[in-house]
């Protein structure tokens, strides 16, 4: 869709579509494209769950309950940020594929500012904190806003440093979820003085699922990002590969090899991170330009008339399993057009029989 401001009427089956079960953002760029509104998109729903294999027909939320959502995010005076409307940050519209909608408390205008987020280790050591927070204040003094999770740690500490400059806060939770409790103050100063951003329900508690979206998010705003301690099995590695995989620049502290939160960061810089030892580093790095890839559908999300597409659906199924393939391997395994391929692939993920993952990747269920 052309970049537009969406009557409330459309702005409601926007968050309809985007809030049905097991439409994921891929599901719903596909179908948005194919269909043309989401009002058409969620006509359509029912029978492609149907031919997909779901014994019963996938259910809508109900009206009532997308219009509760609305007004929770008006009392707490968040604004709704659809996908296709022209204020949605073009950072994240460049994502293959974007997020459908995000709430944002406080002031939304910093999320199109140039932004570098800071990520690392929650039980942080306290010189970790001290480089996070001098490193934030240093790169918000030269122009960027910070962009962070609000964990304990490192998060914290970056968020405290940026204040004053441009702070953004995303969540796993909706804008009203403070965690950690301990945090409340924090948050308080984030909605009043930054933004803090979810692609979750206003009042929805975080739960384990929601911290890769939160994760994709956070790299998806920013130009580049910066890992401060992480041990190997940290999830500050995910938002490191996910900023990889959508072209920004990742940057890693390194540390002593004998703190295991040293260990995660020495990896990323002997994988070809960028090593980062103050706001000077980034700086250089970030003064040739950005490297954000714009976004190029490869397919026409019509699929051809000449295909079968209930024989072609169950060859997809098949070949799918619950180790994650490449879309692009399993549509060259198929050896029919993209188009068909993806539409039978979300059909499949509409019944609950696939799973998009990011990185392009797809995997049975």
């Amino acid at each position: 869709m052309t970049p537009s401001r969406l009557s409330d009427i459309q702005r409601l089956a926007w968050l309809r579509l985007a809030r049905t079960e097991t439409v994921g953002p891929v599901a719903f760029d596909h179908l948005l494209a194919r269909y043309g509104t989401p009002e058409r998109a969620l006509s359509a729903l029912p029978d492609l769950s149907r031919k997909g294999g779901r014994a019963v027909p996938l259910s809508l939320p109900p009206r009532e309950a997308i219009e509760r959502e609305l007004e929770a995010g008006e009392a707490l005076g968040a604004r709704l940020l659809c996908g296709c409307e022209p204020d949605f940050p073009s950072r994240l519209a460049a994502l293959d594929p974007p997020p459908p909608v995000l709430w944002a408390l406080g002031r939304a205008e910093l999320l199109s500012e140039p932004s570098i987020a800071i990520v690392g280790a929650r039980i942080a050591s306290a010189a970790g904190q001290r480089f996070a927070r001098q490193l934030a204040g240093e790169l918000g003094t030269a122009g960027y806003v910070v962009v962070s999770g609000m964990a304990r740690g490192i998060d914290g500490a970056a968020h405290e440093g940026s204040l004053a400059t441009g702070a953004v806060a995303v969540l796993g939770g909706g804008v009203a979820d403070i965690y950690p409790p301990e945090h409340d103050k924090l948050h308080a100063r984030l909605a009043a003085e930054g933004c803090i951003v979810s692609e979750s329900a206003p009042d929805r508690r975080a739960q384990a699922k929601d911290f890769p979206r939160r994760n994709r998010i956070i790299s998806g705003l920013s130009l580049g990002v910066v890992v401060v301690e992480a041990e190997l099995k940290s999830g500050s590695l995910i938002t490191a590969r996910l900023a990889a995989e959508q072209g920004r620049d990742v940057f890693a502290v390194p540390g002593s090899p004998l703190d295991p939160r040293s260990k995660g960061t020495n990896d990323l810089i002997r994988q070809g991170a960028i090593l980062c030892e103050g706001a000077e580093d980034v700086l250089r790095s970030l003064a040739g330009g950005s490297r954000v890839r714009e976004r190029d559908r490869a397919y026409d999300p019509e699929p051809p008339a000449d295909v079968d597409p209930d024989g072609l659906r169950e060859r997809v199924a098949a070949l799918l399993s619950p180790t994650p393939v490449s879309r692009n391997d399993l549509i060259r395994a198929v050896a029919a057009p993209t188009s068909a391929v993806m539409a039978a692939l979300v059909e499949l993920s509409l019944a609950g029989r696939a799973e998009f993952l990011d990185g392009g990747l797809v995997a049975g269920l």
